[in-house]
């Protein structure tokens, strides 16, 4: 039986079962490549797991002898208790899942981390942004009444929907009332208005946080996007900034996490302005995509810290391990090929190659491409040689 360690309460300990069933199996709600890659760190932990996905032979079901199949949607009664007699934890690969879903687990017993509650304020991003506000944390100026939108914030704005919106989908940018009407009836019902603001660069933190409030926070990175896509196509750490901002953006990535109530791993977007502050754009509550390039480059990565967290155990360290890495995603193209793995690896030995083993479809994220290098330049080289051999 392994021990309590010393800076885990042992009422925590007790309520994810930390003496008895820390090995398992944690429940993972979603079945794609996050789900893929934190069952992958937990097996490494001897941590057996459960994939939960509204599909069969999702990417990480098949890597994994115990899944569920949620054929009838998320709040499938027999499916929930299904995954609850598996799974005493259970964690989510995506914030898509209702906070009710999560709600009726907890009420079969299962530990659901992050908690319903923190799910519920990040999901809806009109919530989360009222939570950092709250908190004092600094954001874009935001309204969810549409006809003082104008008057409050000026054009352009950006629209935006409050409901599973990701990689730029559920956002407009306008500039005119008429703009205004027509987006908001193109997004649907459940939208509000954020003031446009012009920024230097992305920034992006990962944040752990466990059940006893130990927090780690990885290098701050900047991220790069598609601009005919709006999908992130490369991550570089550390991010060029000066040491002071970096210690901001660090600082108030711990503190939004720490204001919705975060357990696990979080992924902080923010925006650099050009006079050297930062803002919060958004949170994901889970492992993020800017946190890839943890497996490699990083003494632990953000999967394992994830497993860690959620299941009370003690986190592990976030120190790089070359002085900079950069992750490159492979997209899908409309020109679809066959994959060149072969060609990927030897055109540059040093780089890592992770697929994802999803269908391809244009502007999808299909894998992703980590290098190590002494320079951030030098290691981008190296995963865009690589992820250019990859016909995808």
């Amino acid at each position: 039986m392994v021990g309590f360690p010393r800076n885990l309460p042992r009422a925590s300990a007790q309520r994810v079962g930390y003496a008895s069933r820390v090995l398992g199996p944690l429940g993972i709600l979603g079945g794609g490549q996050l789900g893929r890659m934190t069952l992958q760190a937990a097996s490494v932990l001897g941590v057996d797991v459960v994939i939960a996905e509204r599909f069969a032979d999702s990417p990480a079901a098949r890597l994994t002898q115990r899944s569920v199949v949620f054929h009838n949607g998320w709040d499938d009664a027999q499916s929930l208790d299904e995954v609850a007699k598996l799974a005493s934890t259970v964690t989510l690969e995506n914030e898509f899942v209702d906070a009710a879903v999560l709600r009726a687990l907890e009420r079969r017993g299962c530990t659901v981390l992050p908690s319903p509650d923190c799910v519920a304020s990040v999901q809806d991003k009109l919530l989360q942004k009222r939570a950092l506000a709250q908190a004092e944390l600094p954001v874009a100026h935001f309204t969810d009444d549409l006809d003082t939108a104008e008057k409050e914030l000026g054009w352009p704005l950006m629209l935006k929907s409050r409901r599973d919106g990701y990689d730029g989908r559920g956002n407009a940018l306008v500039r005119s009332r008429q703009e205004l009407l027509e987006a908001a009836e193109r997004l649907g019902r459940g939208v509000y208005a954020e003031q446009y603001v012009t920024f230097e660069r992305e920034l992006a933190v990962i944040v752990v946080r466990g059940l006893d409030d130990q927090t780690v926070t990885y290098p701050v990175v900047e991220t790069r996007q598609d601009p005919r896509l709006h999908i992130c196509r490369s991550v570089l750490s550390p991010a060029a900034a000066p040491t002071e901002v970096a210690q901001q953006a660090a600082s108030v990535a711990r503190a939004a996490v720490t204001a919705v109530g975060g357990v696990g791993t979080f992924g902080v977007e923010l925006f650099l302005l050009k006079d050297g502050g930062v803002l919060i754009n958004e949170l994901a509550p889970r492992p993020h995509n800017s946190g890839h390039y943890t497996i490699e480059a990083c003494v632990t990565s953000q999967f394992s810290n994830h497993v860690r967290a959620v299941l009370g155990l003690p986190l592990g360290s976030p120190e790089m391990r070359q002085p900079a890495a950069a992750m490159v995603n492979i997209l899908g193209s409309e020109h679809s090929a066959s994959v060149d793995l072969a060609a990927a690896l030897k055109k540059v030995p040093g780089a890592y190659v992770h697929l994802y083993g999803k269908e391809p479809r244009p502007g999808r994220k299909l894998g992703h491409v980590t290098a190590l290098g002494a320079a951030v330049q030098e290691a981008l080289r190296k995963a865009n040689q690589a992820a250019d051999a990859i016909k995808l």
